[in-house]
């Protein structure tokens, strides 16, 4: 499994999931070229499904990773955490070597993206 998902986390996506059409809708993470360091992190819903993918379920959400995503978040941790000044899920990826300071860009040792300036 690449992926670890909070029971915090878990229950914000399920919440937000009752907006979609639960009986064939997703969860898709993983990775994109740009942001400061190179690569930027992909969440959302998503209903197509394709051979390049992987598929998952973690507590109860059905989750799809691109099977090229996989040996870049393979030990990726999703929390989502709340404070006064709101919340949000927040990322831990063990691959990760060095982060941006907004905590959704990134690169590892042998995968360094495309930076975009910020």
């Amino acid at each position: 499994m690449a992926l670890t998902i909070t029971d915090n986390a878990s229950l914000q996506i399920k919440e937000m999931m009752q907006d979609e059409d639960q009986a064939t809708v997703h969860l898709r993470f993983g990775v994109k070229g740009g942001g400061c360091s190179g690569l930027s992190y992909s969440m959302g819903f998503d209903y197509d499904i394709t051979d390049k993918d992987e598929t998952y379920e973690l507590n109860g959400i059905p989750i799809v990773v691109n099977k090229e995503d996989i040996p870049i978040i393979k030990g990726t941790k999703i929390d989502f955490k709340q404070n006064m000044m709101g919340g949000g899920f927040t990322i831990d990826n063990p691959n990760a070597i060095v982060s941006c300071g907004c905590g959704t860009s990134f690169k590892t040792a042998t995968n360094t993206g495309t930076p975009e300036n910020c």
